[in-house]
């Protein structure tokens, strides 16, 4: 908007509003003298002719003084509203019906040429100096047999004709000034409802690339400008909360290598000068190696996600039974549960149960949330993995006997990096995004997860699969 349009805009429009009043003014002038000239013309012409060729302009030719025949032609000047005048052939006016009664003095057309008026209608000027004014003349002969006897001409004032024309030039200028400041008025409509958003959406645009994604542009009308600014607000806020949760990603994944990182350089700094001795460096080995291992699975998770990011990714969707997938999932656990005495309970729709998903995607679901329900369990107690049919569906259900998870916490378990406070003694391992992988997972496949669970009881998590055909 630099350019500035509006400004632009208005320039243009008063330019053309004063080259069209002059074109109007002077050019239409002239073409509406020219029309009326040509339309008066051809009537005076017609109205000539016709009283030509009657008897009565004859007798008039050689009797002028026929009173009766001069009120005649003085009614049908006064209605033409122009000079009747009968001229014998050598241009004496006979009968003129601008001229008094009382009036005695005779006028005779000097130079007349009746040739003038042989290949025209009418002509305009003084009538061979007859006139002072201009004045619109056409002639026409009156016959007796074949022999030309005299003339008729009628002469119509130009300055009528002047008149008509401002007359109409006048209606066509109000019309203008009309049309004109209605095209104002689009132009305010456009200042308005399209420039004004278009400049604010202009400003929000410059903030958004200069960094101020907390900006919000002021444009709330339901049109296109409203929808263009609801769109860059809606993008602008997904932006500045994905910088956001790249910071606090960042954050989170500074923090959990840190901390093993740390230790693992702490003891190897105090083997190396001594501090720990040769006797007690198993004990530390031990303790390097507990924190590879969860440096490797920090790693390895991340990993995972951020293959589940790519949206493009191809999924390997194929037919597979989903019950022998969780007895091998579980038979993975077996050692682990063994220790704590948690017995694993399956119930399984049938001995065969066939789903279409990515198997190994849907295998890391079940394990990580088989891993979390061992993880929280209470030694001595039970978890239970079942299958069910419902509506051309297959749900899939994880539930445990655990710690449970707290009613505020419910929501934010599926955010990566996000442990529960009570629990990070206990799960020190953990990484905090393995539900994370099975919510990108599960939404991969445009399925649905859900979670159920009361504090001290236990936890269930449901989700969906397309049942195969």
């Amino acid at each position: 908007m630099k350019q500035h349009l509006y400004r632009k805009l208005l320039i243009l429009y008063f330019a053309i509003g004063g080259i069209c009043f002059l074109l109007l003014s002077s050019g239409g002038s002239y073409l509406v003298e020219k029309k009326l000239e040509k339309t008066t013309g051809a009537s005076l012409y017609r109205t000539a002719s016709h009283i030509a060729s009657q008897e009565e302009i004859r007798q008039a030719v050689k009797n002028p003084d026929n009173d009766q025949i001069s009120l005649a032609l003085n009614s049908a000047a006064a209605f033409q509203n122009a000079d009747f005048w009968i001229m014998d052939t050598d241009g004496t006016v006979l009968i003129n019906t601008s001229k008094n009664t009382s009036d005695s003095v005779e006028i005779t057309v000097k130079n007349f040429r009746p040739s003038d008026y042989k290949d025209t209608d009418y002509s305009s000027g003084t009538f061979y100096g007859a006139f002072k004014e201009t004045h619109l003349s056409t002639v026409v002969p009156v016959k007796d047999t074949d022999q030309i006897i005299g003339y008729l001409a009628i002469h119509y004032p130009m300055k009528n004709l002047y008149e008509s024309r401002s007359n109409i030039v006048e209606v066509m200028i109000v019309i203008f000034i009309v049309i004109y400041a209605l095209f104002f008025s689009f132009l305010l409509v456009y200042f308005f409802r399209v420039h004004k958003p278009l400049k604010e959406i202009l400003k929000g645009a410059l903030e958004f690339a200069n960094g101020n994604l907390s900006y919000t542009i002021p444009v709330d009308s339901e049109d296109e400008m409203g929808y263009l600014s609801h769109s860059l607000n809606y993008m602008a806020d997904k932006l500045n909360k994905n910088g956001e949760y790249q910071r606090q990603f960042i954050s989170n994944v500074s923090h959990d290598f840190r901390s093993p990182l740390t230790s693992i350089k702490g003891y190897v700094e105090a083997m190396l000068d001594g501090t720990i001795p040769p006797e007690m460096q198993e004990r530390y080995l031990k303790v390097i190696a507990f924190e590879s291992t969860r440096l490797e699975k920090l790693t390895r998770s991340l990993l995972t996600l951020n293959e589940l990011d790519v949206k493009k990714r191809m999924m390997h969707m194929r037919r597979f039974d989903i019950n022998e997938t969780i007895r091998t999932t579980a038979a993975s656990f077996e050692g682990t549960c063994s220790e704590r005495n948690i017995r694993l309970e399956l119930l399984l729709a049938g001995k065969e149960l066939f789903v279409r998903a990515d198997m190994e995607q849907i295998q890391q679901v079940l394990y990580n949330l088989l891993d979390n329900a061992v993880k929280f369990s209470n030694d001595n107690s039970s978890i239970t993995l079942e299958t069910t049919v419902n509506h051309g569906k297959v749900f899939v259900s994880v539930k445990d006997h655990g710690t449970g998870i707290p009613k505020e916490s419910l929501s934010k378990i599926w955010d990566r990096f996000y442990k529960i406070d009570a629990s990070r003694g206990k799960d020190r391992k953990g990484t905090g995004l393995g539900l994370a992988i099975v919510k990108e997972i599960i939404n991969a496949h445009k399925q649905n997860i859900n979670v159920i669970s009361t504090v001290g009881v236990g936890t269930e998590f449901i989700f969906t699969l397309e049942k195969a055909k």
